[in-house]
């Protein structure tokens, strides 16, 4: 079987079991609590940052983009990647915006300080600063992917592709925590409400961390 080990809230994890649903690949989820520093998942990734994916051959695959482009290569079936130069170069600009621009301003901060840092020793709890300027930032991210929707079939283009899972997972954990301001971006709203109704979403609407529940609407599919 294959494994993917990830973080409840961790985008990236949550990305990789979409692209994976989405290509009707069957895996496991092994839990990595990352605050712990295990010897064996360092042994697999020294950075000690998930997901790491593991086939069925025994392959090993470390990183985002490195899973991203494996999955799509090997498994090339249902593919997420357009077939054109430019169109390719617009969906990496992209997953470039999402899982670089828009983690690092919104994202990782927000699931780090909100779940996270709970179970680091010695950790003084959730930074103000750092929450209120991640929940700033959103509303640019929000703005630009309704510039997008307003213009393009989906995120990419006129093709569902990896950049509307990309998307969508960095939104899903968001919404876990109650800080995507659906009330002012109608457009991008009913784009994820459409997300949310594709199978390969079951299993993350279903996702509960202990101790930190959903916000009411998360598994709603109308909101």
């Amino acid at each position: 079987m294959r494994k993917l080990y990830h973080h409840w809230l961790c985008p990236y994890s949550r990305k990789m079991r979409l692209v994976m649903a989405e290509k009707k690949l069957d895996f496991s989820l092994v839990f990595e609590p990352l605050w712990e520093m295990r010897p064996g998942f360092l042994r697999m990734n020294p950075e000690a940052k998930t997901p790491v994916f593991i086939d069925l051959n025994g392959a090993m695959v470390v990183s985002n983009y490195a899973i991203t482009e494996y999955l799509e290569e090997t498994y090339p079936e249902v593919a997420l990647f357009p077939t054109t130069t430019a169109e390719k170069a617009e969906v990496r600009r992209l997953l470039s915006w999402f899982d670089e621009k828009m983690a690092s301003e919104v994202t990782l901060p927000l699931v780090l300080e909100k779940t996270i840092k709970r179970y680091m020793e010695g950790s003084r709890g959730p930074d103000s600063t750092i929450l209120r300027a991640a929940k700033q930032a959103i509303h640019h991210h929000m703005d630009y992917m309704a510039w997008l929707i307003d213009r393009r079939r989906w995120l990419a283009g006129e093709f569902f592709s990896i950049v509307d899972l990309a998307a969508a997972a960095h939104l899903s954990s968001l919404d876990y925590l109650g800080d995507v301001p659906w009330d002012k971006n109608e457009s991008v709203r009913d784009w994820y409400a459409c997300l949310k109704s594709r199978p390969s979403f079951r299993s993350l609407l279903t996702d509960r961390l202990p101790g930190i529940f959903p916000t009411s609407h998360y598994a709603e599919l109308d909101f």
